[in-house]
């Protein structure tokens, strides 16, 4: 068969053989419609056969089935009964999959009112079929111009549709059908909305066409069809009334080969950025709309993301304040044994029994062992272990030439009733048990000083010898801490603050501070200049005042003096071998007064005087609450397997405190972010709405969608596509508007609770909310595209 070639475009299919040959033939093709008890008759039994290539016109009054018989020739209406054979192969079996690529690949159609995409330009609409059949983008390109170079419209090809006249209009459908080199050309009506002249130029390049294929024009006007038709078919009430020149020929079994199409996602997506492009208005509003539900979302998370900020804060001071607690005797947690109850007493009687404070209580045993535990953990869990001993200090202050026996102690020395014991009656006011203690670390416990309080006068101590004073918010301190220290004071009196930083106190030696009496006793000597200038001192220096950062800040230690409990371990290294220790450490009496002891007074007794490297408690500072966890589980492992008179019981406050908050910000983030959903939801809604609206205003684009090869799959990718780009489109909106709004909001904030940057928005959470946003946007569309990819093919091109 030869070849017919113009401007490029011709058959280069090298299935066909030379010469004619059947191309199609219907075999007693039946095609009904049923409306109530009324039956049409659209095609009744019709048979045909048609030649490879030839220009078939049909004729026939309105309603007398020629339309449908064109629609069953290009698979748009599937027939009833019969059989319909393309080059000897039978579309019995054929599935929607094959009759989709039969379409894409064999048939091009030509329809009166064209049914050119409008939001797509003259190249794309041309590219369209080929897109769909999964040609590459270079040969799509190289045929689309070639076919719109064949029809003349080489200069409009960047056009909009709205930009070209009917003819113009006419020929892109042209081109259209061409592009993908179809076997057939199926022309429904195509010069009915075209002037005469017009008329003359499209049936004139159609006469051209049909002489490389087989073309079957549907008509009304038979000037037309007796011009230019090879072939005139008369059509009535569903039959054939007359062929002019009918074709008996036959070609061989199953010649007929399928090429199966396929869309890409992103030919569904520019498919529907361009619709989307063409209602900015619409599209903006509905994206506006959308967003609302993920711009609550995002204010929420903003507001829980910084007021956990704050609590989290609030949580790391009160773990200043209330460290986890390691001290020589704990209270036990565990509750009453069972086993202890005993059976009441008879009425005459009285029974002595341990009180359930008593039994509660237990003595830890903080050994060289547990000690060398506490000091392996881990550093990232807690950086800051504060170790406190019941030690006294030997202080002693020049005040006014005088010299003075001073305490670090914040309690009124005047009365003694504090004492823990007879010795530490006799000793209060004239040694420095008290004070804050600090942890020393490796820098002198400045992190832990710069994280906790402000530097008001001074410096932050450099070295074990240098303590500072501790102000509160209003820079006031406790009287009794200025008292101890020799000044002068009465209440409410303000001192300067160089009167008292660089102020200097002397930490004397056991050996020099005690004297020991011929009765073996020991009694503190005179503070004399001599004693105070004795080169075995120790020189402490007052060095800075500090006080509490912010309104929000806990005072994690006490106002007055403070000092690391690196200058507490010093004081024991140099008084553990001291005379009045040793003599303490024999002696069954109490060496200051001579009064009998038993053995728990005597171990405190020796303890007070630096005699004993044991702690009297361990004060563990936590980074966090969460590596609290981590702690406490850390020393529960110790008690692992050990009896429990062996165990170590800790005190956990800070854990009691956020036990009664715990939660609490995240029980109030669920519940808004719940409300905030019920409107992320209704945006759901509204964007299923809103694609069903857009399913019923681009019904003819499906069905041109569907004539070109469209499978059903396509239409729905089609419209997942432009609710993907709605997803994402609100998504980022509300996320870009609840961004905005933190700037106001954090103002507001600021004014009515003084706390800075509370809103804050996790860019994590953003692209989360945005990628929400698309899921549920694309699930609310997904329903009405399914509805937009079964309407009929036929019923979506007759939509206006």
């Amino acid at each position: 068969m030869p070849v017919y070639q113009k401007n490029g475009i011709g058959d280069s299919r090298n299935h066909k053989k030379e010469g004619f040959f059947q191309m199609l033939e219907l075999k007693h093709i039946k095609k009904y419609y049923y409306v109530g008890d009324s039956v049409t008759k659209a095609l009744d039994d019709v048979s045909v056969a048609f030649r490879s290539q030839e220009f078939v016109a049909i004729l026939g009054p309105s309603g007398s089935g020629k339309t449908t018989m064109l629609n069953g020739i290009g698979g748009l209406d599937i027939y009833d009964s019969g059989d319909l054979a393309i080059e000897g192969k039978s579309t019995k079996d054929f599935t929607a999959a094959d009759w989709d690529a039969y379409r894409n690949n064999s048939v091009g159609f030509i329809f009166q009112s064209y049914n050119i995409i409008s939001h797509l330009s003259i190249l794309d609409n041309v590219e369209m079929g080929m897109t769909l059949s999964g040609v590459s983008s270079q040969e799509k390109k190289n045929k689309a111009l070639q076919a719109l170079d064949r029809v003349g419209l080489t200069e409009h090809i960047n056009k909009r549709p709205n930009q070209l006249s009917g003819g113009q209009l006419q020929r892109v459908a042209i081109a259209r059908a061409i592009a993908n080199d179809p076997e057939i050309l199926l022309c429904d009506e195509p010069t009915g909305a075209l002037d005469t002249e017009t008329s003359e130029q499209i049936m004139q390049l159609i006469k051209e066409l049909a002489a490389e294929r087989l073309v079957i024009m549907v008509t009304h006007n038979p000037e037309l069809a007796k011009e230019y038709a090879d072939r005139i078919i008369e059509f009535a009430d569903g039959k054939i009334q007359n062929d002019s020149n009918p074709y008996d020929g036959h070609t061989d079994a199953d010649q007929f080969k399928l090429k199966k199409t396929r869309m890409t996602f992103w030919t569904a997506l520019k498919l529907s950025f361009n619709n989307i492009r063409t209602k900015k208005g619409r599209t903006a509003l509905t994206a506006f709309a959308s967003s609302i539900g993920i711009i609550g979302i995002a204010i929420v998370l903003a507001l829980s993301n910084g007021f956990q900020k704050q609590i989290n804060k609030t949580q790391a001071n009160t773990l200043a304040q209330f460290p986890v607690t390691i001290s020589q005797t704990a209270t036990s947690t565990n509750g009453t044994n069972a086993n202890d109850k005993v059976k009441p007493t008879k009425s005459n009687q009285v029974m002595a029994k341990v009180s359930e404070q008593d039994k509660a209580t237990h003595t830890n045993k903080l050994t060289k062992d547990y000690l060398n535990y506490v000091k392996k953990l881990d550093p990232q869990l807690s950086k800051n272990v504060t170790y406190t001993y019941s030690t006294g200090m030997n202080l002693l202050r020049k005040v006014n030439g005088k010299v003075k026996s001073v305490s670090f102690s914040n309690t009124d020395n005047s009365s003694s009733s504090n004492s823990a014991s007879a010795m530490q009656s006799a000793m209060a006011a004239s040694t420095g048990v008290g004070g804050s203690v600090y942890p020393s670390a490796n820098d002198g416990g400045i992190s832990f000083l710069k994280k906790h309080y402000k530097l008001v006068s001074g410096g932050y101590p450099k070295g074990a010898n240098e303590v500072i004073l501790i102000v509160d918010r209003d820079n006031s301190t406790n009287i009794n801490a200025l008292k101890n220290l020799g000044y002068s004071v009465k209440a409410n009196q303000k001192f300067d603050y160089n009167q008292i930083v660089g102020t200097t106190i002397k930490v004397v030696n056991n050996n020099d501070y005690y004297q020991s009496l011929p009765t073996g006793n020991y009694v503190p000597n005179k503070a004399t200049t001599g004693l105070y200038n004795n080169h075995n001192n120790t020189k402490l220096q007052i060095a800075g005042i500090v006080k509490v950062k912010s309104k929000s800040s806990e005072n994690v230690l006490a106002s007055g003096i403070a000092y690391s409990d690196q200058l507490t371990q010093n004081i024991i290294s140099k008084n553990q071998d001291s005379r009045i220790v040793k003599a303490q450490q024999k002696a069954s009496a109490n060496v200051m007064t001579g009064q009998s002891v038993d053995q728990t007074t005597k171990k405190s007794l020796v303890s007070y005087l630096g005699g004993s490297t044991t702690p009297a408690s361990i004060l563990i500072y936590p980074n966090t609450f969460k590596n609290k966890d981590k702690v406490l589980r850390y020393l529960d492992k110790y008690n692992h397997g050990k009896r429990k008179a062996d165990q170590v019981i800790y005190t956990d406050m800070a854990g009691t405190v956020s036990s009664l908050t715990g939660g609490l910000m995240s029980a109030i983030t669920y519940v808004l972010i719940a409300f905030a959903g019920i409107s992320l939801v209704t945006s759901m809604i509204m964007i299923a709405i809103i694609t069903y609206t857009s399913v019923l205003e681009r019904t003819k684009e499906i069905g041109i969608l569907k004539a070109l090869g469209a499978r059903k799959k396509d239409i729905t990718r089609v419209f997942d596509a432009e609710t993907f780009i709605l997803g994402i489109a609100s998504g980022a909106l509300g996320v870009v508007i609840a961004w905005l709004l933190t700037f106001p909001v954090n103002i507001v904030l600021k004014n009515i609770t003084d706390l800075s940057n509370v809103a804050h928005l996790n860019p994590i959470h953003g692209v989360i909310l945005i990628i929400i946003s698309t899921i549920l946007t694309v699930l609310g569309g997904h329903i009405p595209a399914r509805m937009a990819a079964k309407k009929d093919a036929a019923t979506a091109l007759r939509s206006e």
